[in-house]
């Protein structure tokens, strides 16, 4: 894929978004009680938030859409370790990941949430235009693929850790 296909997110504007979606949270007013995460996407970017709220209090959920560059499950699925139903129970949730694509994740995982009794405000780095569920916190919207630095390498191999 051609680079200006693509939308390029440096560390230091992961620092820079980070800051800035935790600060339109603190405007709102939402008090959160717990960070979770949509891994892997949202992992980074939940942590970061986390501190830069003061929210102690972290999870994750493992759900999957994607299954490569491009291509997508016909669904949504969750996968273990399933978050603690009792520990959202009453809390005031920010429920965080990297892109709303589709929207289908967030709106999966948020209705969950909800359903165990969580108030949910939702967060990502970037909205695509087509997605179902716009985030409640977002940074930047883009019809491109993001290559974020955490995952712009292909995993290490046996060879290159030998090495």
């Amino acid at each position: 894929m051609a680079d200006d296909a693509r939308e390029i997110l440096t560390w230091n504007d992961f620092g820079t978004a980070s800051r800035e979606l935790a600060a339109q949270v603190v405007r709102s007013g939402f008090e959160t009680d717990i960070v979770v995460a949509i891994a892997r996407g949202g992992l980074l970017l939940a942590g970061s938030i986390a501190y830069a709220l003061g929210t102690k209090s972290c999870g994750a959920v493992n759900a999957e859409f994607y299954a490569g560059v491009g291509t997508r499950l016909p669904a949504p699925v969750m996968m273990p370790p399933l978050l603690d139903e009792a520990s959202i129970m009453g809390k005031k949730v920010l429920l965080v990941d990297d892109v709303s694509d589709s929207g289908r994740t967030l709106a999966m995982v948020g209705q969950l949430l909800e359903l165990g009794g969580a108030e949910v405000r939702t967060v990502c780095l970037y909205v695509k235009p087509g997605t179902v569920v716009e985030p409640t916190y977002s940074w930047r919207m883009t019809d491109r693929w993001i290559d974020f630095p955490w995952s712009a390498l292909p995993p290490v191999t046996p060879e290159e850790a030998a090495a």
